[in-house]
């Protein structure tokens, strides 16, 4: 079992880890809230293969949750598209340290500028979480799934 001390990694998702990714779930409150099902994000990286950009989020040997990029070097459009740590593993920071290892993957990236992400207002929402990580709310609201837009300038 992990703890807050253990080593975060992001780790390519295999045959053999798929099932368990797909078994990561949020907590009950935040169910069909602040982010897709794991499935529907693998299933979407798999129509978008030239752009999506996903990892298993590990705690040492613990795989604790999940996150997805939009990841366009031709365009220079980075987005955090999903991120989430399972309920079981909230409150301990690794959320907060996987996202750092994603912004220093974009900070990579061709053509790297800005990295955006969305996300729900409302009680539990993200918004803080990623605001302490320097995403500021551009003051645009996405007009398909009412998200507020944020950006990270790099």
């Amino acid at each position: 079992m992990a703890d807050a001390s253990a080593a975060v990694t992001l780790r390519e998702i295999t045959r053999e880890t798929v099932d368990d990714v797909l078994r990561l779930d949020v907590t009950a409150d935040q169910a069909g809230r602040f982010v897709a099902s794991n499935a529907k994000s693998i299933a979407q990286a798999h129509y978008h293969p030239e752009t999506a950009w996903f990892r298993a989020i590990y705690a040492d040997e613990t795989l604790v949750g999940f996150v997805m990029l939009w990841d366009d070097p031709a365009h220079g459009d980075y987005e955090l598209w999903r991120l989430m740590i399972d309920g079981r593993f909230q409150g301990m920071g690794y959320g907060k340290r996987a996202l750092r290892l994603v912004i220093d993957y974009v900070r990579t990236r061709p053509k790297a500028t800005v990295l955006t992400a969305g996300a729900h207002p409302g009680p539990g929402s993200p918004i803080g979480f990623y605001e302490r990580l320097g995403f500021v709310l551009t003051g645009e609201t996405d007009p398909e799934d009412g998200e507020l837009k944020m950006r990270l300038e790099l």
